[in-house]
């Protein structure tokens, strides 16, 4: 992809993903614009991305469901492409409040695409989910595999991935990516930046972390009757900076005629709950407790990616193991065992 400026907007650019994604593009040279609300990270990210990578974040406080915001952004600077990460993802939380989620996660994408398309920005790095295949039949899953989101914020991102396929088949103009995630672990090596959820996590790594380090008693772990080695579930866990790469490859891939694509994010291998346990206690030398508790409904007994289209499309494949993710999710850990410092 040809940039005129390097200007990125990077929306939700203070979250898990985002912030990896953020230092990974200053080093590549682009020049990322992060626009954030702060609903879900805090203002010391920004110094940590600093730490790293001895540039300055510039830093635009507020919504994407703002229009007046949008267009004073899009208006200021010469922004080339958008990577558009902002919006709600905690699935038991989107059975609880749907509207919420359809509000944020689908009227957000909406708004931000008017003002993208009012100022000619057509390129665009949209933050998916592998949530949008629902339950595969058959494994790995690759791109040409059945959408069938089975949960409110599944939907949310099968919508916005319809409207931009649509947005792309009615004006060819539009270079789209949608980047299907798996199960994104790990930090960055520096121990500076890593996930740190707001209440009790709600993904298996970031629970075992806080059973390490003493800030939860005991991982809960759904269902050991699966047809699986150990009985419980399997995923494809994914190192945050090998996502983050995902992310640069497929700006990268932005050119004429792109049209609108979906690439999957993962290793093509799965892990089960039991394995990433030892893995981390091994690592830490702490001890993980754990309880077993009935299945959750809607759970898949396997789910992993087949990568092989990114790889052939974008020159882009998973090089971190499940070790490397749990060394550098702990190095984070034992140096934020409270996570970002608040004040």
């Amino acid at each position: 992809m040809k940039l005129n400026s390097g200007t990125l907007l990077i929306t939700g650019g203070g979250g898990y993903i985002g912030s990896h994604t953020v230092v990974q593009l200053q080093a590549a040279g682009y020049r990322p614009l992060v626009l954030d609300n702060l609903s879900n990270c805090v203002p010391a990210v920004f110094e940590r991305i600093e730490q790293i990578s001895g540039q300055p974040v510039e830093l635009i406080e507020g919504d994407v469901r703002d229009s007046v915001l949008l267009e004073r952004i899009f208006s200021r600077y010469p922004i080339d492409a958008v990577i558009h990460f902002a919006g709600l993802k905690a699935v038991g939380e989107s059975v609880q409040q749907p509207l919420r989620y359809y509000r944020h996660n689908v009227q957000g994408s909406l708004t931000l695409f008017e003002a993208m398309q009012r100022h000619g920005c057509k390129r665009l790095v949209f933050s998916s989910s592998a949530t949008v295949y629902g339950p595969a039949a058959t494994m790995p899953v690759n791109e040409q595999a059945p959408l069938a989101a089975c949960n409110p914020y599944g939907r949310s991102k099968l919508m916005v991935e319809e409207m931009l396929g649509d947005l792309a088949a009615a004006d060819s103009d539009w270079q789209i990516a949608l980047l299907r995630y798996f199960n994104p672990v790990g930090a960055h090596p520096s121990g500076l930046i890593g996930e740190d959820p707001v209440g009790v996590p709600n993904n298996l790594l970031p629970y075992v972390a806080q059973v390490a380090i003493g800030r939860l008693p005991q991982l809960q772990v759904f269902g050991d009757d699966y047809p699986t080695p150990d009985g419980t579930g399997v995923r494809d866990y994914i190192h945050v900076m090998d996502l983050a790469d995902g992310h640069l490859k497929a700006l990268q891939a932005l050119t004429d005629g792109h049209g609108c694509v979906p690439y999957n994010l993962g290793t093509g291998r799965g892990y089960s709950v039991l394995e990433v346990v030892a893995a981390f206690a091994a690592e830490s030398g702490r001890p993980v407790p754990y309880d077993i508790a009935p299945r959750r409904a809607g759970d898949a007994a396997i789910s992993y990616a087949d990568p092989t289209f990114s790889r052939q499309q974008l020159g882009w494949r998973a090089s971190r193991d499940l070790a490397e993710m749990v060394r550098d999710h702990w190095r984070w850990q034992q140096r934020n065992p409270n996570g970002y410092p608040t004040e």
